[in-house]
């Protein structure tokens, strides 16, 4: 099951998110990807604004993993841009957080999809250059792809 959304902004973009956010439930996994700027950082703030994250929420380039206390759950928040190797997954702390107690948001993932395996929500946000004028904010595409029975619930839940 595939869901197709556009935002014309950074704050749709962030809308978008919470409505994501509050469909998340513990144990549910998304792996981002996107260009650099493409806005999967800005998708994963308004995740945290629906699950009530509190604490400022940037991309954790260099750190990978970044925990954010929710009302309901934490939100774990990984970028593995850095990582080159699916043995480095371990020292990331991914599988120490993979499907448990929170909701796992991985940026730069798609290339570990096989060992992160079928219980996933993949999100793919692509920008519009050609179709933007000078000076003015690419539209965005935001796909999700379920893999399971739970991420066609989320789809759905987005309507």
């Amino acid at each position: 099951m595939t869901g197709c959304f556009e935002s014309s902004s950074p704050e749709e973009t962030f809308e978008l998110g919470k409505r994501l956010g509050a469909a998340l439930e513990p144990g549910d996994v998304l792996v981002l990807t996107g260009d650099l700027g493409a806005g999967k950082t800005q998708l994963t703030k308004g995740i945290a604004a629906a699950m009530g994250v509190e604490d400022e929420v940037t991309s954790p380039t260099f750190a990978l993993e970044a925990v954010h206390e929710g009302e309901r759950m934490p939100l774990y928040h990984f970028d593995l841009y850095r990582l080159h190797d699916a043995e480095e997954l371990g020292d990331a702390g991914v599988w120490d957080v993979l499907g448990g107690d929170g909701v796992c948001v991985i940026e730069w993932g798609e290339q570990f999809s096989d060992e992160l395996g079928d219980e996933r929500l993949d999100v793919f946000v692509t920008r519009d250059e050609e179709g933007a004028a000078l000076g003015e904010e690419p539209r965005r595409e935001i796909r999700l792809v379920a893999h399971d029975a739970r991420g066609e619930e989320i789809v759905a839940a987005l309507g």
